[in-house]
């Protein structure tokens, strides 16, 4: 792995610090806007796994849409956030981590990792074939968050760090690969309850469910993305493509809506997209009529998009 470069900036009023790194011939971009005093990038491999620990000051990591092809050896990765809190945008699912919880990340999909002010986090790194020994559907918990009380996560997130602290130099090689299998066979069993709640769904309609679903958010900025492109692009039927999603709560037109309104909403709070505009960003992600943005945002959020955003910045002037 590339070491991540310091950066100099001190607030984020400031151009952020962007660069490429490639991770396990990954690209993958970070901004980092802060720097703080006690900098940590680190990684201890563990036969093929691999341990990193980081702690910064704000930054982003993001992996786009248009970099998954030509993509090297499927790779996941176990989030651990040992300080502070972390948002985490993957595989459709939103979700904010406390000290303590895990989250799973397919490495090979897009994602978004972001976290204010000083955070510290462990990442464990997994080939995806080896991940799939002990949790042979992975991607039902990729976004999902394991809470830090739940089964054996605390166990699991003692592990992590004590095998984080350890100095590589005076561990064997055989010795960090039997603690990277030990790590992942406890994590394993951490998931356990939540693999047990996809179950009761066919294993084959729930594993072209979610190939479905990776397709529609690698999409989801495409105005023509519908039910009948994505049964065209995957080669299935319009009745095939309804039946897949049965094993979810909502028809495909209704995820499709719901998720573009989910990442407006994420824009339409963030300082970072304050100078664009309303319509821009529901543009942005695939919606091509104002009114008909506008109708959907009221109806999911029960305001206006413009009284949304001034919720989280007060009555200053936004772009409508």
């Amino acid at each position: 792995m590339t070491r991540t470069p310091e950066t100099t900036w001190q607030s984020r009023s400031l151009v952020p610090t962007v660069y490429n790194e490639f991770v396990h011939g990954e690209r993958t971009h970070f901004a980092i806007y802060t720097r703080v005093p006690d900098p940590v990038n680190r990684a201890i491999e563990l036969g093929q796994m691999e341990m990193i620990l980081m702690r910064c000051g704000w930054m982003e990591v993001r992996r786009y849409a248009e970099e998954l092809s030509g993509r090297s050896q499927r790779m996941s990765t176990f989030i651990l956030q040992v300080r502070g809190h972390t948002s985490f945008n993957h595989y459709g699912n939103q979700i904010a981590l406390d000290e303590g919880d895990f989250a799973l990340c397919n490495n090979n999909a897009q994602y978004e990792l972001k976290h204010g002010d000083t955070s510290e986090l462990i990442l464990f790194r997994v080939p995806t074939d080896l991940l799939k020994e002990t949790i042979p559907t992975p991607d039902f918990l990729c976004g999902v968050k394991l809470h830090r009380d739940e089964s054996l996560a605390s166990t699991a997130a003692a592990m992590a760090m004590d095998l984080a602290s350890k100095d590589e130099g005076k561990l064997s090689a055989d010795v960090r690969d039997r603690a990277g299998r030990h790590l992942l066979d406890v994590l394993a069993s951490s998931y356990a309850p939540l693999v047990d709640q996809w179950k009761s769904a066919s294993a084959i309609m729930s594993g072209r469910f979610w190939k479905v679903k990776l397709f529609i958010e690698e999409n989801l900025r495409d105005p023509e993305l519908t039910p009948s492109l994505i049964a065209r692009k995957l080669n299935l039927s319009d009745r095939y493509l309804r039946m897949i999603f049965s094993v979810s709560d909502e028809p495909p037109s209704a995820y499709i809506l719901r998720r573009r309104l989910e990442e407006c909403a994420r824009q339409l709070r963030d300082p970072a997209w304050h100078s664009h505009s309303i319509t821009e960003i529901a543009f942005a992600w695939g919606f091509n009529s104002a009114p008909h943005f506008a109708r959907s945002f009221r109806a999911r959020f029960e305001c206006s998009p413009r009284a949304y955003r001034q919720q989280h910045f007060g009555m200053v002037p936004v772009l409508s």
